[in-house]
């Protein structure tokens, strides 16, 4: 471990998700969703994602022709094993018939588990997307359905139709997002009936 880390603290005034989404895509590295922003560490430099994220509310001002105020902060700490500090940040949450717990928390005795570590793919159930969707399956999948899970992030949405009973291919053109997915399928003991890297477009069915 080395002796410093790198912390860039994110606020913003508006279209929390927006930025959201655009870390999500774009990070390679864990964050933190904070009520005003986002929390962003690492060993290395922040200097260029803070650039990004610049780069990104300007176009987001020039797209939806309003102000949208940002505050970085960008700072070098000691380290404290914040590593240790951010999972133990991250809360099990319970969405309708699912139980989304890093694996370093106990299991569900009454909900159906899904173990979720956060890494760098989207999707921990935390964000209203991600709950949403799960509210969606927990209501209309049914065992032996047929899905496809188009952006499959983390895969926890096609997970979460597996414990179901679904048959799930799953696509996204993030070959991170992929091979997570392919190993968070594995941690919960499920398989994808099918999964590439790439767009929907290239389904056979």
């Amino acid at each position: 471990m080395q002796e410093h880390y790198y912390e860039l603290v994110v606020k913003v005034s508006s279209h929390l998700p927006l930025f959201s989404d655009f870390l999500s895509d774009t990070v390679a590295i864990g964050f933190e969703e904070v009520d005003d922003g986002f929390i962003i560490r690492s060993e290395d430099s922040l200097e260029t994602i803070e650039w990004g994220i610049e780069q990104f509310q300007e176009a987001l001002q020039k797209a939806l022709n309003e102000t949208i105020e940002l505050e970085c902060t960008h700072s070098k700490l000691q380290n404290n094993d914040w590593i240790k500090e951010y999972q133990n940040s991250i809360q099990p949450i319970a969405i309708d018939k699912f139980y989304i717990h890093p694996t370093w928390d106990e299991p569900s005795s009454e909900l159906l588990n899904i173990a979720i570590d956060p890494a760098l793919a989207f999707g921990t159930g935390h964000h209203p997307t991600t709950a949403s969707a799960l509210k969606a399956i927990s209501k209309y999948v049914k065992s032996e359905d047929t899905l496809l899970d188009v952006g499959c992030g983390s895969g926890i949405l096609a997970i979460a139709a597996m414990k179901l009973g679904a048959k799930v291919d799953a696509c996204d053109t993030d070959i991170v997002s992929v091979e997570n997915s392919v190993v968070n399928a594995e941690l919960n003991h499920e398989k994808f009936n099918n999964i590439w890297e790439g767009s929907c477009s290239l389904t056979d069915k």
